[in-house]
Formats: C-alpha cells, sequence, structure tokens
C-alpha cells in the first residue's frame, strides 16, 4: 500500500477529506520520528497495542569485497527496526 492509498483510506474511515487525512497521517508519523529521536538513551519506543520501534547499534567491523577477497572495513552504524505487539500480529492473521 502506498502512502498516498494509507491517506485514502484513513479519510474514507475517518469521514475526513483526503487534506484532513494527510495532515493526521503527517502528525502520526512525525510523532513517532520525534518520539525516535527523543529515545536516544533507551533505544526504544514503544505505541501502546501498535509494537515497538527498536534502534540497534552495531559496531564496526571487517569485511570482505566479494569481488576482489579484499579485506575492507565497514563503519559502525545504527538501525531500526519494529516489531509488532501479539494484537497487531494478530488482527493481522500471524
Amino acid at each position: 500500500m502506498s502512502k498516498a492509498e494509507f491517506i485514502e483510506n484513513v479519510a474514507k474511515a475517518g469521514d475526513l477529506s483526503n487534506a484532513e487525512a494527510k495532515r493526521v497521517v503527517e502528525l502520526v508519523f512525525g510523532q513517532i520520528e520525534a518520539g525516535l529521536k527523543k529515545s536516544k538513551k533507551e533505544m526504544k519506543y514503544t505505541i501502546g497495542t501498535f509494537g515497538t520501534f527498536t534502534i540497534t547499534k552495531r559496531a564496526a567491523r571487517k569485511g570482505r569485497n566479494p569481488r576482489t577477497g579484499e579485506e575492507i572495513k565497514i563503519k559502525a552504524s545504527k538501525s531500526l527496526r519494529f516489531k509488532p505487539s501479539s494484537a497487531l500480529k494478530e488482527a493481522a492473521g500471524c
């Protein structure tokens, strides 16, 4: 589903105009982003019965270039993960 389709579905379900639904969706996504930025100490942001976003750290390491076999350095990085709640899994039939 694209973002535009998601906004249309929110508009229909909430009896809103597409402009109002877009604003609501942008606000929700903005709040999730702001929460993740704020939760740097905890590295975890939980949204009730929806799920948990977690920021994980990967240490720097050595790897190999598959073409040449040459050893390369891979920089440390962060990754965002999402774990759905059991209620969301059940609703999706998983």
